[in-house]
């Protein structure tokens, strides 16, 4: 029987070269090789949480050495049981996600399929992708549109963005007035692309109200975590006013917390994150949930390529599927030449290959050469970790 005889933890990263955001300057992956020489990867998130969650990962590590990778539900139950805050402890349940993905790549190179048949198989041939970390350094509208233009010309046809500057909690008039002419601006000059409004979980209800209003006759595909993700009193009476598809999923880490928001009837479409909710399997069986209800899934991703092809495995796969966040148009050189196969994006839209597992293949060259050790991502003062970089300011 096959085992898993090495955990490898890396962490790669470099400063100097993020143009995009600072929570995107590290990754974090789980490299896990078995008895029988099987090698598979999975990846964590990091946003200002990277230490703690690598330190999560060796726990992961100690509890689930030399454990069966095919036995995904025992494992998963393994870390259930021994980890006391696990269904809400997103550092524990970022770490377990990526030893189940790096799992998963493993079950599926052992039995040569790609992850895609293993949950059944092609729905989707080719995956509808929308850019995000595109509007570094967009202040005025003009830098929105002239920004937006260069990843246009690369064939996407969706944009998401976040239009609010340094505003937090509360949102003043001008603020607002310039939200407006930004969202305007960039409707009128970009007729026939999807716009989704990023709002980041930064508002009180009254306040996230106030900005959404006059942004509403724009008709964007979705507005994003309008209110704090604590405030579900707040969201209910956010859904109440305003009558814009919302989305969120991507604080939300698993299917029983998933519910209440269905339940409720208080979102349109989800965005859990495959890094962050327990992995693939269970990324998939939350789909399947918000199908039941008649939601559609548009899955967060933010980080890194390995990410992205565990989430593209399960987007050929469900027919709920809306539309798939990209930052790849704005990753830095090192994070790109990760994977020197895998998956593509071209037009707009990524295609799969149909090789066993994740599908990918790793650049050792760029393991050895970005590997670093005990870092945390850029911090800065002025601007939470979580904005496009140079994007938390205020129209002078």
């Amino acid at each position: 029987m096959s085992r898993i005889s090495n955990i490898e933890l890396i962490e790669l990263g470099d400063r100097e070269d993020e143009k995009s955001s600072p929570w995107s300057s590290t990754i974090l992956l789980m490299k896990l090789t078995t008895s029988d020489g099987f090698v598979g990867y999975g990846e964590a998130p990091t946003t200002l949480m990277t230490l703690s969650v690598f330190n999560q990962m060796k726990e992961i590590r100690r509890i689930l050495k030399n454990k069966d990778p095919t036995e995904i539900e025992a494992n998963l139950r393994d870390i259930y049981k021994d980890s006391f805050y696990m269904p809400v402890s997103i550092e524990t349940t970022s770490a377990y996600s990526a030893f189940e993905i790096a799992s998963m790549d493993l079950f599926g190179k052992m039995y040569g399929l790609p992850i895609y048949k293993m949950l059944g198989g092609k729905i989707n041939k080719k995956i509808r992708a929308y850019s995000n970390g595109w509007y570094a350094d967009c202040i005025e509208p003009e830098d929105f549109v002239k920004k937006s233009k260069q990843i246009l010309k690369q064939g996407i046809s969706g944009l998401k963005f976040d239009p609010f500057g340094s505003n937090f909690d509360t949102i003043n008039s001008q603020s607002i007035k310039n939200a407006e002419n930004i969202v305007g601006l960039m409707k009128k000059e970009s007729k026939g692309i999807d716009l989704m409004i990023e709002f980041h979980g930064r508002f009180n209800a009254n306040n996230a109200i106030k900005a959404a209003q006059p942004l509403q006759k724009f008709n964007p595909l979705f507005m994003e975590e309008p209110v704090h993700p604590d405030q579900f009193e707040g969201l209910l009476r956010f859904r109440n006013v305003i009558k814009s598809p919302i989305a969120l999923g991507e604080r939300v880490l698993s299917r029983s917390l998933f519910l209440k928001y269905l339940l409720n009837n208080i979102v349109d479409i989800i965005q859990p994150d495959v890094t962050n909710c327990r992995g693939i399997s269970e990324a998939k069986k939350i789909a399947e949930l918000a199908d039941l209800f008649g939601i559609e899934v548009a899955f967060h991703n933010a980080f890194g390529p390995i990410q992205t092809a565990a989430t593209l495995n399960i987007d050929l796969t469900i027919p709920n599927f809306l539309i798939q966040e990209s930052f790849e148009l704005s990753w830095p050189k090192w994070k790109k030449k990760l994977l020197t196969s895998g998956y593509s994006l071209e037009d707009g839209y990524f295609t799969m290959n149909n090789k066993p597992g994740l599908g990918i293949k790793i650049n050792e060259k760029v393991l050895e050469e970005y590997k670093i050790k005990g870092k945390m991502e850029l911090f800065d003062s002025n601007a939470p970790s979580w904005v496009v970089k140079d994007t938390f300011k205020s129209k002078k």
